[in-house]
């Protein structure tokens, strides 16, 4: 959370956009790093370690908390010669994240794969281009925290995950949600994948 600024708490403003002066700094965003020069903007936190500013890459902001962005340039938060974009070209990161982020389907759901170079999560095999495959939700832990991830499987390995401990989607009314899920899709796909899961079969 250090802003890298020597001045006092009391004199740091809500917002900073400036150059990033070091490559140490990451964006609380993408969690990746800001390098040096690179446009960012500091939003200010008062924690219990102190008052100081929390950074992200100016477009990754902009994507995900475009009223602090809004409101850093109607405050003219830029430091002296930094560059920045027009606001409204930001306004249309913002807007096209929010729509990639309703298209996010719900697992399970099933598509298409559309290359060859990813493995089935359970069997390790290789699932070919073009063929169908399940997304499932998988339980993962950081530390003392539980998350649910996604994960591709073939058909035919559904019914292994959907028995294992740590799968976070439920078997009971699979059919139903995987169909419901998967509605842009060609319902002839959707049948071809239904035919190869062994569950619906027993």
């Amino acid at each position: 959370m250090a802003s890298e600024d020597p001045d006092s708490e009391e004199q740091l403003a809500p917002y900073l956009i400036e150059g990033a002066r070091s490559s140490r700094s990451k964006c609380r965003t993408c969690k990746r790093k800001i390098d040096k020069g690179s446009v960012r903007i500091g939003i200010l936190l008062e924690g219990p370690y102190g008052t100081g500013y929390l950074w992200h890459h100016l477009t990754c902001a902009a994507r995900r908390r475009f009223e602090d962005v809004e409101a850093a340039y109607a405050e003219d938060a830029a430091s002296p010669g930094t560059e920045l974009p027009p606001l409204e070209e930001l306004k249309l990161l913002k807007e096209k994240a929010e729509e990639k982020r309703a298209q996010k389907k719900t697992a399970p759901y099933v598509d298409v794969a559309p290359t060859s170079r990813a493995k089935c999560k359970s069997c390790e095999e290789i699932m070919e281009k073009g063929t169908p495959r399940i997304t499932l939700l998988r339980e993962v832990t950081f530390g003392n925290q539980f998350r649910s991830t996604p994960i591709q499987v073939h058909p035919g390995c559904v019914a292994k995950e959907l028995a294992a401990e740590d799968c976070q989607t439920e078997a009971d009314g699979f059919e139903d949600a995987l169909r419901a899920n998967s509605s842009d899709l060609d319902e002839a796909v959707i049948d071809a994948a239904l035919s190869e899961i062994e569950l619906l079969q027993d």
